[in-house]
């Protein structure tokens, strides 16, 4: 192990009761150096940066020994190691929500990390701020509240608040999820920044092409366990493992169009609608129609409306000018959202097989239908007795998937499903649904910032930067 090592970990395991998830994993990360953690969704990359940090979900335990900067750590008092949170140490969750209070407005809560954390005096706090909202594309945004952001903007708001503490050391789970390109290559720069400037910084990704631009050491997880280690730009370009070699092989680019069929009667239909949120609006002028059995998928950057849009379809939003229109067929319960946020969607104190077993009885469903679909969306049910908290970002998103197929809506509308998956379970996912609304006739509306997804997957696009009046309409 090195002497210089900003994070130094040896033997490290999370385990619940008696079941070993993850480890025993040991590594270290040098000064003005990056690892990177990638690997199925579920197999322990977000709780080796819990574990770290001493942040495990109630009812998992970590063993093993870490050190910051020389420092043994793990065996400090829950309050002191959570006096290391953003000065020695920093975390940008999976879940920008998460870290966001809802009742506070954006600039506000990174100009109080300034402030409290870093020592700024208030002006200079808030000075420091503005700053990093304009370096992150932020510039209008400062005095939203967080439900007003969308996913992305939600991102970078938590990263600014991440690093306005100025620690050396930076965990960044998932940091690029829900950021279309341009914001993508931003965040990345910034992140690329945490070493260069003599920092340490260790990213958990699902996406090849973030890992590949970042660099630095590479780590792949099965099962828990470490199946190849390496430095990241030679083990993707000559992967030794077979399940390395068909990660990399699952990615979009590798996709074929799943097969279509012939769009039937229209289920919905917006007429010269206009979005605006918080004051802003977003687009206008938008007419398009969704048929039975379709996939259309609609791009845009981060703050383009793409959300907002799928809540005006799902009466969760009213639009400001316009009408939506939706057929007697689909009924008071036919369209479904599938949520960017899956934490956000389930009651945090129940468990999952509570929460799946409530919709089921409400809308008269076999309990068998909802095994038969979990089965398929390769979730082990032993899941289901844990809360929302205690299960992987991707691992929910697939049972919040299966939770809105058990009602078999005529309309389902996604908002980035597959953004916590690795690119196999991905592509499998996106397999899965493509089959599951041809057969059912189902459509589907993917809110995706991923072009090569929505071309090799959709039927057709909506680009929400492009004028109005769409194909479709």
């Amino acid at each position: 192990m090195s002497e210089n090592a900003a994070i130094r970990v040896e033997s490290l395991t999370v385990s619940v009761h008696d079941r070993r998830l993850v480890g025993p994993i040991s590594f270290s990360i040098p000064v003005g150096d990056m690892l990177i953690v990638m690997g199925e969704t579920g197999a322990g990359k977000s709780l080796i940066a819990q574990a770290i940090l001493g942040a495990l979900p109630r009812g998992l335990t970590g063993t093993g020994k870490i050190w910051l900067a020389g420092e043994r750590i793990d065996a400090l008092a829950p309050a002191a190691r959570a006096r290391l949170w953003g000065r020695r140490i920093a975390m940008l969750p999976q879940e920008p929500w998460r870290a966001l209070d809802p009742l506070m407005e954006a600039a506000l809560q990174v100009a109080e990390t300034h402030r409290f954390v870093r020592g700024l005096r208030s002006q200079a706090a808030a000075y420091a701020a503005n700053a990093d909202f304009a370096a992150l594309g932020l510039v209008g945004a400062e005095r939203r509240l967080p439900g007003a952001l969308s996913g992305g903007m939600a991102q970078r708001v938590a990263f600014a608040a991440a690093k306005a503490g100025q620690a050396p050391i930076l965990v960044a789970d998932e940091p690029t999820k829900g950021l279309d390109a341009d914001r993508r290559d931003a965040v990345i720069d910034l992140l690329a920044r945490v070493p260069a400037e003599g920092g340490a910084l260790l990213t958990i990704t699902h996406h090849i092409d973030v890992a590949r631009q970042l660099g630095g050491e590479l780590l792949i997880l099965k099962d828990g366990a470490v199946v190849e280690a390496g430095a990241t730009a030679a083990v993707l370009k000559s992967p030794a493992a077979r399940y390395t070699r068909a990660l990399i092989a699952a990615a979009p680019e590798a996709w074929h169009r799943p097969p279509s069929m012939p769009p039937g009667n229209t289920l919905l239909a917006a007429h010269g609608i206009a979005v605006e949120r918080g004051g802003h609006r977003l687009f206008q002028g938008l007419n398009l129609a969704i048929r039975a059995g379709e996939r259309v998928a609609v791009t845009g950057p981060s703050g383009a409306g793409k959300t907002s849009l799928l809540d005006v379809f799902a009466g969760l939003l009213r639009p400001a000018e316009g009408e939506v229109w939706r057929a007697p067929v689909v009924g008071r319960t036919g369209v479904q959202k599938l949520y960017q946020d899956p934490p956000a969607a389930f009651p945090p104190r129940l468990t999952l097989r509570r929460a799946l077993a409530d919709v089921a009885r409400l809308h008269r469903v076999e309990w068998d239908r909802a095994v038969e679909l979990l089965e398929q969306l390769k979730i082990d049910l032993a899941l289901l007795d844990r809360r929302p908290d205690a299960v992987s970002g991707g691992e929910l998103q697939r049972i919040a998937l299966a939770r809105v197929l058990l009602i078999a809506p005529a309309v389902v509308l996604a908002d980035e499903p597959t953004s916590r998956l690795d690119p196999i379970i991905q592509s499998e996912i996106m397999s899965l649904i493509a089959e599951v609304t041809t057969r059912e006739k189902t459509a589907l509306v993917l809110v995706t910032h991923d072009h090569t997804i929505a071309e090799n997957w959709a039927d057709r696009q909506i680009d929400l930067t492009a004028k109005p009046s769409y194909a479709g309409a």
